[in-house]
This record gives structure tokens, C-alpha cells and sequence, in this order.
């Protein structure tokens, strides 16, 4: 049974910016790019900020555009991220990878997935993302973009991910949840000390 897709992913309270990771996946998985040490408000408006910034959002623009000039653009206040010149690197490294293998459009990274293997294993070569961004990307495109492809299933992470974020208020239980399982873990390596 397919999910329909959705036509705004809730994790940053702005419409725009929540109607922009639903439509552009560049912006979706800029949006993974930058969630780490910070919000996931604050991640997944960042793909909005940078296209306004920037006039558009282009996988062949953000990689050829000359380092310190982009390291500006992230971080003219307000800052894009925490640790603004890191993520400038990151996501041009991303877009660069994105240009090289897809030709810039990084829909073809899971529109043309022959599996959800290959999907996974497609994800996992773009420049910092592990098992954890992976597991979150393939979450959405599977629960919330309506993505169909065969063993999609057994790639499905069974844990919590932004995948199960479906309103503000889901979003709101699934931060507590992770908060909770971070404390938790911080609690348990205490312990073992």
C-alpha cells in the first residue's frame, strides 16, 4: 500500500520551509546536512535561508561557487548553523558529490534506486551521511513522500526518525523522545565508569 505524499514535511513550524523539504530534494537532504548540533528547526530551515540567500537552490551552483564566498553566505548573521564554515563545506561537498554522480538533481538518487538496497547504498555515498541520516532520509521518502521501490521495506529503520514526524506536535514528542534516549545513554555510560 503506498503513502500519499505529503505536501509539507513538519519539522521547522514554517510553512515555506516545511513546503520546500517536501517538494526539492536538494533542500531535503541539505536539511540532513546541517542536523546536527542544533535544532531540527534550525536544520531543516537552513535549505530555506540558503536559497534565499543564495537567489536559488542549485546542487551545480552551491559546488562551483568559490569557498569563501559561501562560507560568507552561511555565515551572514543570522548564522546558517552553529558551526556555520563546517556546514558551508559540507553541503558544498554534498552538492559537489551531487553533481558528480546525478548530474546535480538529487531526486535521481532514489528515482532511479533499482531497490531499497540500492537506495541505501546511494545515500551512504554522499558525503557525511552514516547510518543515522540514511535510516532519517529513507524514513521520509518511505513514510511521509509516498516512495515506492522494492525492499524498501527491509531498509525501513524500526526506530523512531523524523519519518513518524507528521505535525508539530509529533515533532514535539519525537525531540522529548530522543532527549530522553540521549539522556538515558549519558545515564548508562556513567554507570560503566
Amino acid at each position: 500500500m503506498s503513502t500519499p505524499a505529503a505536501d509539507r514535511l513538519h519539522l521547522t513550524g514554517d510553512d515555506e520551509a516545511d513546503r520546500l523539504l517536501a517538494s526539492d530534494a536538494l533542500a531535503l537532504l541539505i536539511g540532513f546536512a546541517l542536523d546536527q548540533q542544533v535544532t531540527v528547526q534550525k536544520a531543516f530551515f537552513g535549505p530555506l535561508e540558503l536559497r534565499r540567500r543564495l537567489g536559488s537552490l542549485d546542487a551545480r551552483r552551491i559546488a562551483d561557487t568559490d569557498p569563501a564566498a559561501l562560507d560568507e553566505v552561511f555565515r551572514r548573521r543570522p548564522a546558517l548553523h552553529r558551526f556555520p564554515s563546517a556546514m558551508a563545506k559540507k553541503v558544498q561537498a554534498l552538492a559537489a558529490a551531487i553533481v558528480r554522480e546525478y548530474d546535480g538533481d538529487a531526486a535521481r538518487i532514489w528515482r532511479e534506486a533499482e531497490d531499497g538496497a540500492d537506495l541505501k547504498r546511494r545515500l551512504r555515498g554522499l558525503p557525511g551521511f552514516g547510518p543515522m541520516k540514511v535510516s532519517g532520509v529513507i524514513a521520509i521518502l518511505d513514510q511521509r513522500l509516498g516512495l515506492e521501490l522494492p525492499g524498501l521495506d527491509q531498509v525501513r529503520p524500526m526506530h523512531p526518525t523524523l519519518g513518524d514526524v507528521d505535525s508539530a506536535e509529533s515533532l514535539t514528542r519525537y525531540q522529548a523522545g530522543k532527549r530522553a534516549m540521549k539522556a538515558a545513554a549519558r545515564e548508562s555510560a556513567g554507570d560503566r565508569r
